[in-house]
């Protein structure tokens, strides 16, 4: 997979000083936010990773390559295409051999970062089990590739729309430990608490690094870091529980299925709330660049002999 990667210089010269890096799935800028608020909250993720001492790497794949890193041209270009695909597990080897484009999932940005030697990754909330799945069977690789690669993924939960309890089952059976970052209930993106604990609460980046480490020599997979929408952001979850009620009639409805569910759904959201969501979605995205930043910088001061078994 080396021969498909090709590392932004910034990403390339922090891997090559040992410095920290944070991955960044790019699917939230093409996917997941109107233009131009997803360029805007592009840019401000980034630059709250560097702030917060680390080097950010925005990940997709552009005309066949794997790009860990992108530059200002290829963000306005995620940002603006109509045609980038929404590229997961399955469709990464399609987009290489082909020549194509895509904008990299939770799923494919981690395949993508283990390759690439970087061990944190954020996001806002990672897919899973949808309503319903336990008859439609629609579960996102996003949790078996928890299962399997190596990356710590920080996020605000999972998506709010989903069957949360039973990610949480599937995320157990899989394997895959759950961290709270100084919380002790699952958050649920828009929400602080979906009323579900999560494994194991740690209260500092070092002690989640830690974990990461212990994970990693045991040989486990990849790891949840679950780091709640901060608390003035946060929206009234009965107002989040009408407006997915009536998303969720109106994909039914429409027909909607597989990969445009989600898009589908964070865009009606956004109007039944009067944009609000979308408001929290940026913030939660925001918190957890700082959160990731600190991990990450955490996870590279173990050094070698405590990160013995890295990303892969």
């Amino acid at each position: 997979m080396a021969g498909d990667l090709q590392l932004g210089a910034e990403v390339s010269a922090a891997r090559r000083d040992r410095r920290p890096v944070v991955a960044l799935e790019s699917t939230i800028i093409s996917h997941g936010m109107p233009y131009p608020r997803n360029l805007e909250t592009a840019r401000g993720v980034e630059a709250t990773i560097r702030a917060g001492g680390a080097v950010p790497a925005t990940i997709a794949v552009l005309d066949g390559r794997i790009r860990v890193g992108l530059g200002a041209a290829e963000l306005e270009r995620l940002a603006t295409a109509r045609d980038l695909a929404k590229l997961s597990r399955r469709d990464l080897p399609i987009a290489l051999a082909t020549g194509g484009s895509g904008a990299t999932t939770v799923a494919a940005t981690m395949i993508c970062a283990a390759a690439a030697g970087i061990a944190v990754f954020v996001t806002g909330g990672i897919g899973g089990v949808h309503r319903g799945g336990e008859s439609s069977l629609d579960i996102s690789a996003d949790l078996e590739e928890l299962a399997r690669t190596r990356v710590a993924v920080v996020c605000a939960g999972a998506k709010a729309i989903l069957d949360l309890p039973r990610t949480l089952e599937y995320l157990e059976t899989r394997g895959v430990p759950v961290i709270g970052l100084r919380t002790s209930a699952f958050p649920a993106f828009y929400t602080r608490d979906s009323g579900l604990a999560v494994d194991h609460r740690a209260e500092t980046a070092d002690a989640v690094a830690r974990i990461m480490a212990a994970q990693w020599r045991i040989g486990g997979g990849g790891m949840i870091v679950a780091n709640p929408i901060a608390e003035a952001a946060a929206l009234d979850p009965a107002l989040v529980d009408r407006a997915i009620a009536t998303a969720l009639a109106e994909a039914e409805a429409a027909g909607i299925r597989g990969k445009a569910v989600t898009p589908y759904l964070l865009g009606r959201l956004e109007a039944l709330t009067g944009g609000v969501s979308l408001a929290a979605n940026i913030a939660l995205v925001v918190g957890n660049a700082a959160a990731g930043a600190a991990i990450a910088v955490a996870w590279s001061a173990l050094g070698p002999a405590a990160r013995s078994a890295p990303p892969g």
